[in-house]
């Protein structure tokens, strides 16, 4: 078998509100985990070579390598419409997940256009991450695949040519201008009885109708509109809906290096995500979506608060083991491949003043106060107010020694500062709003004092430290200083020289000096999200201009379809990490409303 040659930027997404796939230009679905984001994939070529599991639907003239002639999604919609124009006609393959009742299908309508077209169909199911291949029987005229715990059943209407081999299962058939063939893939434990069947032409309209009336809640409407949208879709898509929780992004192990060992699993939630999350959620006016996912958050963080962790599954798990998977060799041989994240451990105090930021925007934002909420805040805060002079490891999970990050004392004060804020608003609430204020004054002097180099006028990365870090640019988003002070502007521009690469911003130095502080070899693409804070940065420094421009240069980035992954190679011209990326995404919409000055009025 060969290794995929799909880049991360060829991808499109589909997903069902529970698990996602991705699709390749090539019409190859080459990632989906079932049932839930966080299960182990059935389709694992992503990660590995076509034996590892994937589903390709293609002209037989395009070979086994060709790629379509243009493809997006219909109107504003997670269903994916690819063309491929060959030399005896046009077909269109549409590509979606409805949201399931029951079991999750994955449905792929072939549709001739004009002409002739002769279409093949490569059906390689590998359950465990690609590594199990099930056995294959008829039933019903469908083909049915089991292994231990998985069952999936593979159908066609009208029923096509299916044959068995190089155990893969293969169809042939001919569509002519305005017919229609539509494969159902329905997965289900083994256990299980199958699940009702769809018809696949309704679950078509159902989904185009569930999305119109979902796109229709936007209230953006400025000239960003549609790249806004795709991304609000996307969020959209992330989100796993019986829990409101919003996972990173679908993938696991796509590479932040070519080659490198930065591979990590995103199929979670992480707590660092929230505040800009609801920031975006809010901004844009889906409050249902805010409120569910300040939901998650509030029964993911119930406990004590010693046991809060940075990161939680989709349902709240707390158990994340990361372990490695030696048979897939990884997204163009960018090994190891690995499942669950041991950064789960970590202590990232930042991640306090994140949950406590926000729930103070959720109450300004008038979502219904949980009676439990301001409680939780309390045990969290006290739990800060002795831990915050220590260090940590932590925004961006590095996994050298621990230091005393500028950031995550930035964070300190911002959950210091919330609770007086929340305590002079609503003056009922029990609350040593004092007590606040000292540790916010201590944490504010001491950030000021040991976090700042005078000589270069900019914030560092940590203590001591002569480093550079992006995330000191919430400092003015925050309210820890405000944007026209001096240190703040020295900090921006600093950043703007020292971690620059190609109109992008890195987050932070990998060079031989700074190899000790994440403790990995190799190196990063430009961070986008850290690019886009960099584009507020400079907005709120009076920097307009330079701001849009970085903005609109960011949205360049995307691929066809509208989708953003972590990170970008300036050098290679290509997304680099785990697509779509939730936090790029984020950052898109929250700085697109920073640019309309009346929705960002409207967010509060």
């Amino acid at each position: 078998m060969t290794q995929r040659t799909q880049r991360i930027e060829d991808y499109a997404l589909i997903g069902d509100l529970q698990t996602a796939a991705l699709v390749g230009r090539d019409g190859s679905v080459d990632w989906l985990c079932l049932p839930r984001f966080d299960s182990a994939a059935c389709f694992a070529a992503l990660l590995g070579d076509e034996d590892n599991g994937h589903w390709r639907i293609a002209p037989v003239e395009a070979g086994p390598t060709g790629q379509c002639s243009r493809r997006s999604y219909a109107d504003d919609s997670l269903v994916l419409e690819t063309y491929w124009e060959t030399g005896t006609g046009t077909v269109k393959v549409i590509d979606f997940m409805p949201q399931r009742d029951v079991a999750p299908d994955v449905v792929r309508i072939v549709e001739g256009v004009s002409g002739t077209v002769e279409m093949g169909s490569v059906l390689r199911l590998r359950f465990d991450h690609g590594h199990v291949v099930p056995w294959m029987r008829r039933s019903d005229g469908h083909r049915v695949a089991i292994a231990g715990p998985d069952s999936a059943w593979l159908r066609s209407e009208p029923e096509v040519k299916t044959w068995g081999q190089d155990m893969s299962t293969r169809s042939s058939f001919t569509v002519g201008e305005g017919e229609k063939v539509a494969f159902v893939l329905t997965w289900h434990a083994s256990h299980e009885p199958r699940p009702d069947l769809i018809d696949p032409y309704e679950s078509l309209e159902q989904s185009l109708a569930d999305w119109h009336q979902w796109v229709g809640r936007c209230r953006y409407e400025g000239p960003y509109r549609d790249a806004v949208v795709r991304s609000l879709i996307t969020l959209k898509a992330l989100t796993y809906a019986p829990t409101g929780g919003i996972v990173a992004a679908p993938t696991t192990s796509l590479p932040e290096e070519i080659g490198g060992v930065r591979n990590w699993d995103y199929r979670y939630c992480w707590l660092r995500d929230s505040t800009l999350t609801l920031e975006a959620l809010l901004s844009a006016g889906y409050l249902e979506e805010a409120a569910h996912w300040r939901n998650w958050l509030l029964r993911a963080v119930a406990g004590d608060p010693a046991d809060l962790q940075i990161m939680y599954g989709i349902a709240g798990e707390r158990r994340l083991p990361e372990s490695e998977l030696p048979w897939l060799k990884g997204h163009f041989g960018s090994a190891p491949v690995r499942i669950g994240n041991a950064a789960v451990n970590q202590l990232q105090l930042d991640v306090y003043g994140e949950v406590v930021d926000s729930l103070y925007l959720a109450r300004r934002a008038g979502l219904k106060s949980e009676e439990h909420a301001w409680s939780i805040q309390l045990a969290l805060l006290g739990f800060l107010e002795e831990r915050w002079r220590e260090p940590d490891e932590g925004l961006w999970e590095v996994r050298g020694p621990r230091r005393h990050f500028v950031h995550s004392k930035v964070m300190a004060w911002v959950a210091a500062d919330r609770a007086v804020r929340t305590l002079e608003e609503e003056p009922s609430l029990r609350g040593d709003a004092d007590r606040w204020r000292r540790m916010r004054d201590a944490v504010h002097k001491e950030v000021c004092e040991k976090g700042f180099d005078p000589d270069r006028n900019t914030f560092t990365q940590a203590y001591g430290s002569a480093e550079l870090d992006a995330a000191t640019l919430l400092i003015p988003r925050v309210g820890f200083l405000p944007a026209d002070d001096p240190r703040v502007v020295g900090t921006v521009e600093a950043i703007q020289a020292e971690l620059g690469q190609g109109g992008f911003v890195r987050r932070y130095s990998t060079d031989k000096a700074a190899a000790d502080v994440d403790g990995l070899p190799g190196d990063e693409g430009t961070f986008l999200v850290c690019s886009f804070w960099m584009a507020d940065a400079l907005r709120l420094i009076g920097r307009e201009k330079e701001a849009r421009e970085m903005f609109e240069r960011l949205l360049t980035l995307r691929n066809d379809v509208g989708l953003l992954a972590e990170e970008y190679d300036p050098a290679a011209g290509r997304q680099l990490g785990n697509f779509p990326q939730a936090f790029s995404h984020i950052g898109l919409v929250a700085t697109a409303c920073a640019l309309e000055p009346d929705c960002a009025d409207e967010a509060g």
